[in-house]
């Protein structure tokens, strides 16, 4: 991976979108195929992950959204001493489950949504969401999952790049990079990523 070169994925080959992959159409039934790509969020999780491995070492982690898995992976090279990987597409799943064996980690895949992981939140020291604020209902979703967790005690580390409906007043930035993307899937060649961390709940939102 450009920003995370101690990481390898098996990732889609050639220059093509997300949706490329599905005949150019959307389909309710069927999440499109995210995991055959890395995207920024992810990628800054890694990065900051690998950097300060203190974040996780001997910590449960529970990586939401997963998509490639390349957040849960740099979990696990860092030392968590458990992650599990959650995302609702089962192609997923798989997808990180392979990409942690190419790695030579271990992690523990759920195909599940979100609103399922309450048990597994309830275990985790540290959850991960990377470019999980990329449409209202999601993003929604996300906000109240991510501040209950919070609630129960774990630390939250979010990747976002600025995608539309991230609520930046919930959290506060602790690092950026510049992160390396595919121009057919951002129509940019880099963009710049925040790592961030939720707000402590003080009764203000």
């Amino acid at each position: 991976m450009p920003l995370v070169p101690e990481i390898s994925l098996h990732l889609v080959d050639g220059p093509v979108g997300l949706f490329d992959l599905t005949g150019g159409e959307f389909r309710s039934d069927e999440p499109p195929p995210f995991w055959a790509f890395v995207w920024a969020g992810g990628q800054a999780l890694a990065r900051h992950l690998l950097d300060h491995p203190e974040l996780v070492a001997g910590r449960t982690v529970l990586d939401i959204a997963t998509g490639s898995g390349i957040a849960a992976i740099a979990a696990a090279k860092a030392g968590a001493s458990r992650v599990q990987a959650l995302d609702v597409d089962p192609a997923s799943a798989a997808a990180a489950a392979r990409n942690a064996a190419a790695n030579g980690v271990v992690i523990t895949t759920i195909p599940a949504e979100v609103s399922a992981a309450t048990v597994a939140a309830d275990q985790a020291d540290v959850i991960l969401a990377g470019d999980v604020f990329y449409s209202r209902s999601v993003a929604d979703r996300m906000a109240a999952y991510l501040r209950a967790a919070a609630r129960m005690g774990a630390q939250i580390l979010v990747g976002d790049p600025g995608r539309g409906y991230f609520p930046e007043r919930l959290f506060v930035r602790v690092a950026e990079y510049v992160v390396p993307v595919s121009a057919a899937l951002e129509e940019t060649e880099t963009l710049v990523t925040g790592v961030w961390e939720i707000r402590t709940t003080s009764g203000r939102e």
